[in-house]
């Protein structure tokens, strides 16, 4: 059967322009991480897809690593894209990442030129596109020049590949530095994709989102319900082996009974505001414009569009923000 996407789709989710570029994200983006690689039946990972866009997710994220095997997000993705959503190509923003381990060898990592340009044709390979929208470098290279890094992602551009560059887990240092080469170069520099969420504000208290603004770019937050801690999953308990992601384990570092503490806290303003903490926890992100889009992830229909009713209730006042501060405190 051949698909049709939802003639209400734009209807269906805010999009904001990161600063004062070209690029308009969704509100929320799908990123593919670990949730439709090779562990998931194609069917099922075109059924969410699918769902995404008809819902108004048109940007999807990805990287070189992610599967959980290495390359099979991005081989789901260009198969669902070559099948169903390539009619629709000029509506889609389609980013990917490199820099984490991808294949053996010592070209297998980092940022260095030899690694990002065989990187991002693989990655056009293997979801079947000529060019992608973001490409983003995605960790520091403390062993490669800084300007390397940034000469190989704008010949990128240059070579039509990227429309776009970004970084992803840059300090506000790192960040800083490599904006002002990007200036230098007349790169098309977007922004900075980092873990961010209610439980993990580093974001905030480093100074990044003062050095996005100044530099004219956005903030793209992964990790925003940091693994499920912020739904209502684990208010009577977390269990010790929970699979946190490497950016937030460090807010089990005062134990887990503060945390359980502060999200059933959070869980009881996000009922008064008749939503789930999930969607609160969402919604509150997107507080600030400078945050760009909000990448989310899921493996069932069920679980995304549950997500996406956060944009039923966006606001929150003055009051609702000090609670939260206080709880978070």
């Amino acid at each position: 059967m051949v698909f049709a996407a939802a003639e209400n789709r734009y209807e269906k989710l805010p999009y904001r322009r990161v600063a004062d570029t070209g690029m308009i994200l969704p509100s929320l983006s799908f990123g593919l991480w670990r949730n439709l690689g090779d562990q998931k039946p194609l069917s099922n990972s075109r059924e969410v897809i699918l769902n995404a866009f008809d819902n108004g997710i048109f940007s999807f994220d990805n990287a070189s690593n992610y599967g959980p095997s290495n390359g099979t997000a991005e081989e789901t993705f260009g198969a669902v894209y070559a099948k169903d959503l390539k009619p629709y190509r000029n509506e889609l923003v389609i980013t990917t990442k490199a820099g984490f381990h991808m294949w053996p060898g010592p070209f297998g990592e980092f940022s260095s030129k030899k690694t990002l340009v065989q990187a991002l044709d693989l990655s056009l390979q293997r979801m079947n596109l000529d060019y992608v929208d973001i490409f983003y470098t995605h960790r520091w290279d403390p062993n490669t020049n800084l300007r390397e890094t940034a000469e190989a992602m704008d010949l990128l551009v240059r070579q039509g590949k990227a429309l776009y560059v970004g970084v992803s887990n840059y300090t506000t240092e790192q960040f800083n530095a490599i904006a002002e080469i990007f200036a230098e170069l007349k790169t098309p520099f977007i922004g900075n994709q980092v873990s961010y969420n209610m439980l993990n504000r580093e974001a905030e208290t480093t100074g990044l989102f003062q050095a996005v603004g100044e530099h004219k770019a956005g903030l793209v937050a992964y990790g925003p319900l940091s693994e499920g801690l912020l739904t209502d999953r684990y208010l009577d308990g977390i269990p010790s082996d929970l699979p946190l992601h490497w950016s937030n384990k460090v807010m089990l570092e005062n134990g887990n009974d503060v945390v359980i503490a502060k999200l059933n806290k959070l869980n009881d303003l996000a009922k008064q505001r008749g939503q789930k903490l999930s969607q609160m926890a969402l919604a509150w992100l997107l507080r600030d414009s400078r945050v760009a889009s909000v990448v989310i992830g899921a493996s069932r229909t069920e679980h995304l569009l549950d997500n996406l009713k956060f944009s039923d209730n966006m606001e929150l006042s003055v009051e609702e923000l000090k609670i939260i501060d206080d709880i978070l405190a």
